[in-house]
């Protein structure tokens, strides 16, 4: 019955739609998009946070720790624990049975992320913030997990720090040493972080227009991502 379903909708897309694997540039750039727009979202509507990275997380912890202002910092910590719970999650995903169904682990995580921001959009302005960060945090985590390759090169969908990086020393390796695969891996994460930063823009101006429902916007380019998702045989099979 399982494969019968797999079949069918697989034969559905390949008719309809152009289709988006693990690896491809546009499933890297449309993730890119909700990383940016998750943070500017979060930033925007709660107060100042940021809920991709937890980079400031531990910064914030220590230092607020070292001034003896204890009740403060322990706001860190369930965003941290949020994140790594998310971690776990996705390489579960990884190991399911019922992955079966989905076809890959990658359309459970999506779909799972889609069902949480949805929820997210329903939940009032006057929810804490700790509630909506510990969530976006958890989402941010299992998508990070999940999406880390874009075509052959390690990438990052939530934060850009390790992709400026990258971009600069293969634009650097084209420029200077003449090397073709440095060109186009710097267009592809050139592309990756535009991407990020257009997500920023469409999160921020959507917050102030649709306030706390904005982030459905995300959700609704992860249903697109849902459907359009399909796995290369040999990813498939391993």
């Amino acid at each position: 019955m399982i494969t019968l379903y797999r079949r069918t909708t697989e034969a559905w897309r390949q008719r309809n739609f152009a289709l988006l694997t693990p690896e491809s540039i546009v499933l890297g750039v449309l993730m890119a998009m909700i990383g940016g727009f998750l943070d500017a979202y979060t930033f925007v509507s709660r107060d100042g946070v940021f809920a991709n990275a937890q980079t400031g997380n531990f910064v914030l912890l220590g230092v607020e720790m070292a001034q003896g202002e204890l009740n403060q910092a322990y706001q860190h910590i369930p965003p941290i624990f949020a994140f790594v719970l998310g971690a776990a999650v996705a390489e579960t995903f990884k190991r399911w049975r019922g992955k079966r169904l989905f076809q890959a682990p990658g359309r459970a995580v999506l779909l799972l992320e889609m069902v949480l921001l949805v929820c997210v959009g329903f939940l009032p302005p006057t929810i804490p913030n700790m509630a909506i960060t510990i969530i976006i945090a958890f989402v941010a985590s299992i998508q990070f997990s999940t999406f880390r390759k874009l075509t052959r090169w390690n990438y990052n969908t939530t934060t850009i720090t390790g992709n400026l990086f990258t971009a600069t020393k293969s634009a650097y390796s084209a420029i200077f040493v003449h090397d073709r695969e440095a060109a186009v891996q710097a267009i592809h994460f050139i592309t990756i972080l535009s991407s990020f930063l257009f997500g920023a823009l469409v999160g921020t101006l959507s917050t102030f227009y649709f306030e706390t429902k904005a982030i459905w916007i995300a959700a609704g380019i992860l249903v697109i991502l849902i459907v359009l998702f399909t796995v290369k045989p040999e990813t498939e099979s391993s």
